[in-house]
């Protein structure tokens, strides 16, 4: 998963996008347990990043489904059926 995930840069991907990060997230989490259990993590902040993109994704599923925030949608799309 890309380091520095912004919720700014997640409120633009599709449900099944986030769905997809999600889970990609949560496999990376359980490797990076796994690693550390065993004594062979090099780098424990990445624990902390992966655990923070987890809560990023789930902050902005919930906004969408209590409609705090919509997905946005294409500006040239709106110009087309106004005329």
């Amino acid at each position: 998963m890309a380091k520095g995930l912004t919720a700014d840069e997640l409120r633009t991907e599709a449900e099944d996008a986030l769905v997809t990060k999600l889970k990609e997230a949560k496999e990376e989490l359980f490797n990076l347990r796994f690693q550390a259990a065993t004594g062979q993590l090099d780098n424990h902040g990445r624990l902390r990043e992966v655990k923070r993109e987890i809560a990023r994704i789930y902050t902005v599923m919930r906004e969408r489904e209590l409609g705090i925030v919509t997905v946005a949608e294409e500006p040239a799309q709106e110009d087309e059926s106004n005329d």
